[in-house]
């Protein structure tokens, strides 16, 4: 019996796994087919890292017959929006149909529980108030859509076939590890090298900002006290204007705001994200432990180490 995380070798699967070394004696499997977002060299040792997509079937059957996991973490997605636009056929691919793959896999092994970890972004924009569990999905690009969609599949065979199953829908994580093209690690990346650094339309989108480290703290105990069946939103309290995020960054490095350079804003840019944690405050017991002052800190001094 083992813990199986899919997309370990990318950005948030990455921190994860790192924390499950750290905290726990049981088997660590790892699926990810190394994409562009991804490096082997993420992935801590002691974990059993198999290359390989989640759309595969033959393969990702291997993997579930050998080591039968108790557990699925299911981070692999792709997930940059500006990629979705371009061509939402790889989000399809693996957002949708890499999902399917592996509900029915984990149907057949009769695991006990099934986390699929999910975006606010299903949630579209919203002007007041919060994003909570009961929400609308009223997602505003591809890259959302296809995480929408995973979400009801991951609903509908804990439905229809009792697979245990919890969703977690998170607000915009930031850490180390975080793939260049992310908005925080390109600022930070930008400025390093001494280039200015793009921001969308006036950059006063909000989002709300989650440490990688309290988002894997929360997904374990979520897991040991969700509900099956039932969705968790994941958040920072902390709502940031980007604009606000590039000058604290530029404030930093010890830099000048003449290093920033407004672009024509995206299609499809949600302008406001904020997510409510009352649920899993109140019946997880839940809650952020770093600010983001703190998590910023860490972030910028890891990208500068790096």
């Amino acid at each position: 019996m083992s813990i199986l995380v899919t997309g370990g070798a990318g950005f948030i699967g990455s921190n994860f796994l790192h924390h499950l070394v750290e905290t726990t004696d049981e088997e660590i499997i790892c699926i990810d087919k190394l994409g562009y977002a991804g490096s082997k060299s993420n992935v801590p040792e002691g974990v059993k890292l198999y290359v390989t997509d989640i759309c595969n079937e033959f393969n990702c059957a291997y993997v579930f017959k050998r080591h039968k996991p108790r557990i699925i973490y299911h981070f692999a997605a792709e997930s940059h929006v500006d990629n979705s636009i371009k061509n939402c056929d790889p989000f399809v691919e693996s957002n949708i149909k890499g999902t399917i793959n592996l509900l029915n896999l984990a149907i057949q092994t009769e695991v006990d529980r099934f986390m699929h970890v999910s975006t606010d972004e299903v949630y579209g924009s919203i002007d007041v108030g919060s994003f909570t569990e009961d929400s609308n999905y009223s997602p505003k690009n591809p890259y959302s859509a296809s995480k929408a969609a995973s979400d009801h599949f991951v609903m509908a065979y804990k439905n229809t076939y009792g697979l245990p199953a919890i969703i977690t829908n998170c607000s915009n994580n930031y850490g180390p590890r975080q793939y260049m093209e992310k908005f925080i690690p390109n600022t930070i990346t930008k400025l390093l090298a001494g280039e200015k650094v793009p921001v969308y339309g006036d950059g006063k989108q909000i989002r709300d900002w989650l440490y990688v480290q309290d988002h894997c703290e929360a997904l374990i105990e979520i897991c040991k006290k969700g509900n099956v069946g039932e969705k968790y939103n994941i958040g920072g309290e902390c709502e940031m204007k980007n604009i606000d995020v590039v000058k604290m960054i530029i404030e930093h490095l010890n830099l000048s705001e003449n290093m920033i350079e407004y672009v024509v804003d995206r299609p499809g840019h949600d302008r406001r994200y904020s997510t409510s944690i009352d649920k899993v405050r109140e019946s997880i017991g839940w809650s952020p432990r770093f600010s983001f002052e703190q998590g910023l800190k860490q972030t910028i001094e890891w990208y500068a180490r790096n």
